[in-house]
């Protein structure tokens, strides 16, 4: 099944950990804490609201936006745009979103990327071998809660933390990249 009928079938609880995930894994390229979002997926786990917590997260995540980079404006576009309200309307267009922006931000970061990274499709050969990653892991969080219901989240989370960290690692290495350009540059 592709990502785009993965999230066309998907309930609220499935919706939220599909949007949350992008979020988390693109969590680095904001400078955030690794905990700062869990207490999002605390709520997810027990049923509660998460609008207070969302609001929390936005505050910490907030501050210092960075100008300029387009894979950090595309995170803090997900964060900003994250409804309080958790019904399925609401979370639908949002997960929805939050899944192009995510794959958006995988193919600016990976230097082998092409015009046909975003496509929906976690198969496609197409794509560059970060984004296909990215797609794996979308449809990974999506399938797991369509399977497991809320027994699903500790497996989507531990999915997508290991995401988180591929792309903290690639974030690490364009900044060390960055550096010593602009050292050679200055020479």
């Amino acid at each position: 099944m592709s990502l785009v009928e993965l999230i066309a079938q998907a309930d609220e609880r499935a919706l939220a950990a599909g949007g949350l995930a992008c979020l988390d894994r693109c969590l680095p390229l904001l400078g955030g804490d690794d905990e700062v979002l869990r207490p999002l997926w605390a709520s997810l786990a027990d049923g509660s609201g998460w609008a207070w917590d969302l609001a929390r997260a936005r505050d910490l995540l907030g501050a210092g936006r960075p100008a300029g980079d387009e894979a950090a404006l595309l995170v803090h576009r997900m964060l900003e745009s994250a409804p309080a309200e958790r019904t399925a309307a609401a979370l639908r267009p949002w997960a929805d979103a939050c899944s192009v922006a995510s794959l958006g931000v995988h193919r600016l970061l990976d230097p082998a990327a092409g015009d046909d990274a975003l496509r929906a499709d976690a198969g496609d050969a197409g794509a560059s071998p970060l984004v296909a990653a990215e797609l794996r892991r979308q449809a990974m969080v999506l399938e797991l809660l369509a399977d497991h219901g809320a027994q699903g989240l500790r497996r989507a989370l531990e999915v997508t933390v290991e995401g988180r960290r591929v792309l903290r690692a690639v974030v690490s290495r364009r900044a060390r990249n960055t550096a010593e350009a602009g050292a050679r540059a200055g020479l």
